[in-house]
């Protein structure tokens, strides 16, 4: 019976790293953590205001912005590096 032919396998090397490290923009980490704050704050003040302040005629809307403003501050956080 012939002989099968050996296969040589190469040594596995991990593909060359980029030599520029991602840097995020100086503004990003005081704008999420502005976010963040802003929009608790909103939600706390509607709450302790007893529903009428910050904006009166956006009534129970004031939630929707409190959480947008967090949303937000999320969504840069991922974009954190």
């Amino acid at each position: 019976m012939p002989k099968s032919k050996v296969r040589k396998k190469a040594v596995y090397t991990p593909p060359p790293r980029t030599s520029k490290a991602k840097v995020s923009p100086p503004w990003l980490v005081p704008l999420m953590l502005a976010c963040l704050l802003v929009g608790l704050a909103w939600i706390a003040i509607f709450y302790i205001s007893g529903q009428s302040l910050p904006v009166s005629a956006l009534h129970q809307w004031n939630l929707v912005v409190g959480f947008a403003l967090i949303v937000g501050g999320v969504m840069l956080a991922t974009r954190w590096q």
